[in-house]
């Protein structure tokens, strides 16, 4: 059971102030918990330090998520208290802002959970240069998400404009920094209220705001990969009368049948734009908080592929959009076969 996401006031006044307060309690606890504590527990229960660094990693996010909101504050008093916080200016500072953080987190987690990203010959070059883009990837395993707001950030150059789940905003840095960004926040269907937008309305209506500096990140699947939900897909599929569809579904043993409706609504509200899909392995087997701790420490090797589609190249009919969606899923599907080194298929073939 997921509690309901207070409002923004409460998340402003309560839950911001309380996390910073918390990060100056927990300075002195946490170094002697970690240093101390975590080793002896460590010694006694051997697993490769994994209570060490679950600790590290958790004091070192609640302070990450402290700087992140202290910034953004200050931020907000430099705004004129919150009178210009949505002007060119301090949006491209919002993104600075977040860049230089996500190279921060990413450094530590390569430092304590042995985790490196590789991009394997990468298919965005001609898409990426001057042009809006819209990236559809795969969504596995913890993390990802902001895998991909790092790589648009700092490898790429590019503003992200993100769709994600309103629970994220029970983060307090999460919550600020994003609000301040084109983010849409949605919520799950079962959880709407009347009247609530749409996944594919919330899409499209960020999807105008693509230029050529920015980026709009989805994820079709919308949740991780189950093999409940992968045969609800394919069975939604089949009760719409898309048999087509339902059988190359079937036949994706990695990845679950894409929601066309968010994908479609960006390519109606930004038609000169390129699309990159994304694929990736190495989180498949960290849906869990049991399979987080098995792995610990990671020693992880995440590869990323993409593959890039000009703007004239998509085609502009919607049954034919939806056919090119799967083919284009059907393809991530076969190259995580090909690269997945455990094989963490949700299916056999």
């Amino acid at each position: 059971m997921i509690w309901r996401l207070p409002p923004r006031w409460v998340r402003r006044v309560v839950l911001a102030p309380l996390l910073l307060v918390v990060a100056l309690v927990w300075l002195p606890v946490g170094v002697v918990l970690v240093v101390l504590v975590g080793g002896v527990i460590t010694w006694l229960l051997p697993g490769k330090l994994r209570i060490t660094r679950i600790l590290w990693m958790a004091t070192f996010y609640l302070f990450w998520d402290a700087v992140v909101i202290a910034a953004a504050f200050g931020l907000w008093v430099a705004s004129g208290f919150g009178w210009a916080i949505h002007r060119p200016r301090f949006q491209r500072a919002h993104y600075v802002l977040a860049g230089r953080m996500l190279q921060v987190l990413f450094w530590q987690v390569r430092w304590t959970l042995r985790l490196t990203i590789d991009v394997q010959d990468a298919d965005v070059g001609t898409v990426l240069t001057g042009r809006p883009i819209i990236v559809a990837s795969r969504h596995a395993g913890p993390g990802d998400s902001f895998i991909l707001v790092h790589a648009l950030l700092n490898w790429f150059d590019r503003e992200p404009l993100i769709v994600l789940k309103d629970t994220l905003q029970w983060d307090p840095a999460i919550d600020i920094l994003l609000n301040r960004l084109p983010t849409q926040f949605v919520t799950p269907h079962s959880a709407r209220r009347d009247g609530a937008p749409g996944l594919s309305s919330a899409v499209g209506d960020l999807a105008e705001l693509l230029d050529d500096r920015s980026a709009l990140l989805i994820f079709p699947e919308g949740g991780n990969v189950t093999p409940r939900r992968r045969t609800a897909r394919i069975e939604a599929l089949r009760a719409k009368g898309r048999d087509d569809l339902a059988e190359q579904a079937e036949q994706m043993v990695n990845v679950m049948a894409p929601h066309a409706g968010g994908l479609l609504s960006a390519l109606d509200a930004a038609p000169t734009a390129g699309v990159v899909f994304v694929a990736h392995t190495g989180l498949d087997r960290l849906v869990t908080t049991r399979d987080i701790w098995r792995e610990l420490p990671m020693d992880k090797r995440i590869i990323m592929k993409g593959w890039s589609v000009d703007a004239a190249d998509i085609p502009r009919d919607l049954a034919a959009q939806e056919e090119w969606l799967f083919a284009s899923w059907l393809r991530t599907d076969q190259w995580i076969a090909a690269n997945d080194p455990v094989g963490t298929s949700v299916q056999p073939r």
